[in-house]
C-alpha cells in the first residue's frame, strides 16, 4: 500500500492525521535535518498501522515535506 505523507518537523508532538482527501499530516518532533525527520516519521507511520519500523520504505521524496511511503504487512 502506498500513502501519501505531508510532513511537518519540529511540533510539538509526533501526531499522525488523516485528511480528508485520504492523504495523511505527519507531524514529528525531529528537526528536518539530517534525515531526522524522515526516521521519526517512520517511526510514528509504524506505530500507527501497527507494522515493524522494515515494514515501512521512503518511495519519494527524501528532502521534500510531502513523501510517498510504501507499507508492507497491512
Amino acid at each position: 500500500m502506498k500513502i501519501i505523507v505531508k510532513v511537518k518537523a519540529g511540533a510539538k508532538e509526533n501526531k499522525v492525521e488523516i485528511m480528508e482527501n485520504g492523504d495523511y499530516v505527519v507531524k514529528v518532533k525531529e528537526p528536518a535535518k539530517e534525515n531526522k525527520a524522515n526516521f521519526a516519521v517512520i517511526e510514528a507511520l509504524s506505530e500507527h498501522f501497527k507494522v515493524s519500523f522494515s515494514a515501512i520504505r521512503l518511495v519519494s521524496g527524501r528532502t521534500s515535506k510531502q513523501k510517498v511511503f510504501e507499507i508492507t504487512g497491512i
